[in-house]
């Protein structure tokens, strides 16, 4: 069964270079009230190792964390009704303001967490295609997800 689902707001600042851009949270993320609150999801293991830095384990060190590294965080779509935390089963969702998220910073890439977020920025944003890049899900549910990728893709916007 569907239930009618609000997403969270953005993180970031004037100073946020990169913005990672996921779908919608997952039952899990929506229990949290944070980005990638599932503990099997690999985002935080990820950044945190790119970083070199320890895992952040509250939301106040999530939230500290990504700012301080100027990355930005949204999903694409800000509600809908969603079967649990299935990408697949969105619908009548209402999209993030992206382009008014852009004139607030200095965010120049747009790194797209998992082929949903980065259709359906495409879809919505076709303007915004040329500075995204899609970059397997870090969900547990995908069986290819790449840490490689995802270090190549942070080098080149953070370095």
């Amino acid at each position: 069964m569907k239930t009618l689902c609000e997403g969270f707001d953005p993180v970031y600042n004037e100073n946020s270079l990169v913005l990672i851009l996921g779908s919608f949270p997952s039952v899990k993320s929506r229990a949290e009230g944070f980005y990638y609150g599932n503990k099997q999801n690999a985002f935080w293991r990820t950044l945190s190792a790119f970083f070199g830095e320890e895992l952040p384990l509250t939301v106040a060190d999530k939230r500290a964390f990504v700012l301080k590294h100027r990355v930005a965080l949204w999903d694409v779509v800000v509600s809908c009704e969603i079967e649990g935390s299935a990408d697949s089963s969105i619908e009548n969702e209402r999209v993030a303001d992206l382009p008014g998220l852009l004139q607030k910073s200095r965010i120049k890439v747009i790194l797209c967490n998992g082929s949903t977020a980065y259709n359906l920025l495409v879809k919505n944003y076709p303007a915004l295609a040329s500075i995204a890049k899609k970059l397997p899900s870090t969900s547990p549910a995908n069986p290819r997800f790449s840490r490689e990728a995802w270090f190549a893709a942070l080098k080149e916007v953070t370095t």
